[in-house]
């Protein structure tokens, strides 16, 4: 049986029967940019994740630029976070014009170490990005202490965890602003590009909203220099469709990483994803680690089995941040993770039987 990495066209087809309505009134009223479909949506996404304010972005990479941003991090400065993430959160730090520093992330988590931010921070340090990676939530009680303890602002990078918690909070809750994705292939994906932004601090909001929309809050009235990230009107109304969906699809994901690790646990050198004691992991990926990962990918692949690596490089030994002076052997943990780790498929609408071929496929090539 062949099976996708994801199925996004499956989900279209259960959703067909909302999306098209939606669509279709974005094109009759013409509001293509923002509008009342995206303010909804920020509405709703908003309360989802228990925030006072959500603003619609063009981007992920938009969401975590606009924050530093409004921090007014720049030039001179350094934001601390992890290399073992996807380039858009260094990015978000370099297009500030600050110095992306990185640390080593937590064995069993694969989310930053608390134990090796706090070394770190130095007068320089202007803002922390903790990464909740593949759904896992950071170790944000920890982080948070950390810190307030050096008055540092924390910016959640939660491009893959929507709707995912930490100690009964959701993630977004715990810094000065939560930053999300809405790629296609997220939990929670637009038909295009988009992100968005929580937090509960009134005048990052408002400043955050100005950012977006070349520093206005009244058209061609300027009271601040800013950029074009705003979210557009079709992408509103596509997230408004999915959003009701979302909390079911983290319910399916949920179980269906449950019954991968029932029964890949112990098999071959398989290591599978542990989920944080307090954490509530949303699996927008699920990763196992494996010593045979290169094999075990082709084995999967000619069986048209679906797989992703993510990340096979990490970010201090890639071409573009050779300038940071970073090392092989910088930060062991995340260099393990990053050339063991095997991407399984994952996604809502994933059958038994689906379930059964991977675990059968994996089964075989290590008898």
């Amino acid at each position: 049986m062949k099976v996708p990495f994801v199925d996004l066209k499956l989900q279209y087809q259960t959703l067909k029967h909302e999306m098209l309505p939606a669509v279709e009134r974005i094109m009759e009223t013409s509001q293509f940019i923002l509008g009342k479909s995206v303010e909804d949506f920020e509405k709703k996404f908003a309360e989802a994740h228990a925030s006072k304010y959500c603003i619609g972005v063009g981007t992920g990479t938009d969401a975590l630029h606009i924050v530093l941003w409004a921090l007014n991090v720049g030039p001179g400065d350094e934001v601390i976070t992890v290399s073992h993430t996807f380039i858009a959160t260094a990015e978000a730090i370099s297009l500030t014009g600050a110095r992306p520093v990185f640390v080593d992330i937590d064995p069993v988590t694969y989310t930053m170490n608390p134990l090796l931010l706090e070394k770190a921070i130095t007068p320089k340090t202007k803002a922390i990005i903790p990464v909740h990676l593949y759904g896992q939530p950071g170790a944000m009680n920890d982080i948070m202490a950390i810190a307030d303890r050096h008055g540092i602002p924390v910016v959640e990078d939660a491009c893959q965890a929507h709707l995912a918690q930490y100690d009964g909070k959701f993630v977004g809750q715990f810094g000065v602003a939560g930053a999300f994705s809405f790629y296609p292939g997220k939990n929670l994906g637009a038909y295009g590009e988009g992100g968005g932004v929580t937090t509960n601090d009134d005048a990052l909001a408002k400043k955050m909203r100005m950012i977006r929309d070349h520093g206005s809050d009244k058209k061609y009235y300027h009271a601040i220099w800013g950029h074009n990230y705003r979210l557009d009107g079709m992408q509103g109304a596509v997230l408004g469709v999915k959003l009701p969906h979302l909390a079911q699809w983290t319910d399916a994901r949920r179980a269906h990483a449950k019954v991968y690790t029932a029964r890949l646990s112990g098999l071959g050198d398989i290591v599978v994803p542990a989920e944080s004691p307090l954490a509530k992991h949303v699996y927008h990926l699920y990763v196992v680690q494996t010593g045979n990962r290169d094999s075990l990918q082709s084995y999967l692949t000619e069986r048209e089995i679906g797989v992703g690596l993510h990340y096979p490089l990490p970010l201090h030994l890639q071409e573009a941040y050779k300038d940071l002076g970073y090392k092989n052997g910088d930060f062991p943990i995340t260099e393990k993770v990053a050339a063991q780790g095997l991407s399984l498929p994952m996604f809502a609408e994933l059958t038994h039987e689906q379930i059964d071929t991977v675990i059968g496929a994996i089964e075989d090539f290590f008898d």
